[in-house]
């Protein structure tokens, strides 16, 4: 086997196959496979891709046995720290961290973006009462393409860049009009004097008839967890988006595909699901009961919130969005809240559990941002929706990637078939 390559056997011919290594710059390299159907007449089997590089990338890298995540190489917990969502969101997209005049310019744009054609006032309206938010969102963002044809030339950098901008600036208005729908309350234009995430409470929770104060703890929180939630890889949604993007589909088609795959329950709607898992709980009093349920592998029940598909260590962001989530408990007078006294003690007996020890089940980010968004006042239904503006950044940046990616071409998986041999038509009288 050579440096750059390696090699396969075939134990039923024993013929050999020599496949390239790409080499990363963080973590496993990876071999490249794809003259391995040619060469030696096998399809790859990896349900789930999970062990299955399906592009390279240079945005984002995350380490689940460290439990290091990292956006274009700076560690998350720096830019949690010191970064606000914004700032995070030009990094993604033009690759380095702005200047002051960059970061003002960029603000700018996404500010003077965040208004949506008065026209789709009327597809708001169309939805029933009772639309579950997500839904609109996957309409109203698909429809936008209907709006927007200055920036859907997908071979132009500069329309990319354009719908990009767009799509960021308009996901909170959308949001907070999909919501208010939902509630029958007018709509909140955007206020360009606002933050971003404080932009964003304005227009879910102020109305006509009265002032409204953005909480800046709250404004803080949110945008907190905004920037844990901009990208993570090449998990479901964003592999929709890529996937959907390959095909030469405009952008606001990828985002909304992007969208739709995230409101699965098992993607985007973990954290409603920490919540109703702690209304099953019902009561400090019921932890141990529950506990051992969630360690009945023949019970049904299971502890939402903790673990990870990927992090085998603690989750970082959770590590970041814990100290948040006990500042807003604290700050926003919700502590006294019997639900959060529950997740706070099931958190803590968690933690000390050698069970949950030993198999690294440490609560996520999940578990805490579900907190967060209950104490703010956003209600479950949102959650999943709020996942979708933040993420909306790393969609648009693995989508402005791929698109430039010289190698890249239509997504096309292929199958392990299974199903019969050939078989020939038998007329309808003789079977």
């Amino acid at each position: 086997m050579g440096k750059d390559t390696i090699t396969i056997t075939d134990n039923r011919t024993g013929r050999q196959t020599e496949l390239p290594v790409r080499e990363s710059t963080l973590g496993p390299d990876a071999v490249d496979i794809g003259l391995f159907l040619k060469e030696a007449g096998y399809f790859m089997y990896d349900p789930g891709f999970l062990s299955t590089a399906s592009c390279q990338s240079a945005l984002t890298y995350l380490d689940g046995a460290e439990g290091q995540l990292f956006y274009r190489g700076y560690p998350i917990e720096q830019l949690a720290e010191q970064s606000n969502f914004t700032e995070v969101a030009h990094l993604m997209l033009y690759g380095d961290l702005p200047t002051a005049t960059q970061l003002t310019k960029f603000n700018n744009i996404i500010t003077h973006h965040s208004m949506i054609n008065e026209a789709l006032k009327g597809f708001f309206h169309g939805f029933y009462h009772d639309a579950h938010p997500m839904a609109i969102m996957v309409g109203v963002v698909g429809s936008l393409s209907a709006f927007y044809h200055d920036s859907t030339d997908i071979s132009d950098p500069r329309h990319r860049e354009i719908a990009a901008h767009r799509m960021i600036a308009k996901m909170p208005s959308i949001a907070a009009a999909s919501y208010k729908h939902s509630i029958g309350e007018p709509q909140v234009y955007p206020d360009n004097s606002l933050s971003y995430t404080g932009n964003l409470l304005n227009m879910m929770f102020s109305v006509p008839c009265e002032k409204y104060y953005v909480d800046p703890i709250a404004e803080k929180a949110l945008d907190l967890i905004f920037i844990l939630h901009v990208d993570h890889e090449q998990n479901a949604s964003t592999s929709t988006v890529r996937l959907a993007g390959s095909s030469g589909a405009n952008p606001f088609a990828c985002m909304a595909s992007g969208i739709a795959a995230l409101w699965g329950p098992a993607h985007g709607g973990a954290n409603e699901a920490v919540l109703s898992m702690l209304d099953e709980i019902g009561d400090v009093s019921n932890i141990d009961k529950y506990l051992a349920k969630a360690k009945d592998k023949n019970d049904p029940f299971r502890l939402m919130g903790f673990g990870h598909r990927v992090y085998k260590n603690y989750d970082p962001r959770a590590r970041i969005i814990r100290e948040m989530c006990h500042q807003v408990l604290a700050k926003l007078g919700k502590d006294d809240d019997p639900m959060f006294e529950l997740a706070l003690r099931l958190e803590e007996i968690a933690l000390a559990d050698e069970y949950f020890i030993q198999r690294k089940l440490y609560p996520n980010v999940d578990f805490y941002s579900g907190l967060i968004y209950r104490a703010l006042g956003i209600p479950a239904n949102m959650f999943t929706v709020m996942f979708a503006i933040a993420r909306t950044v790393g969609w648009v940046a693995q989508w402005m990637e791929m698109i430039s990616d010289e190698e890249q071409r239509i997504g096309r998986p292929r199958q392990l078939y299974v199903g019969p041999t050939q078989r020939d038509y038998v007329p309808i009288d003789q079977r």
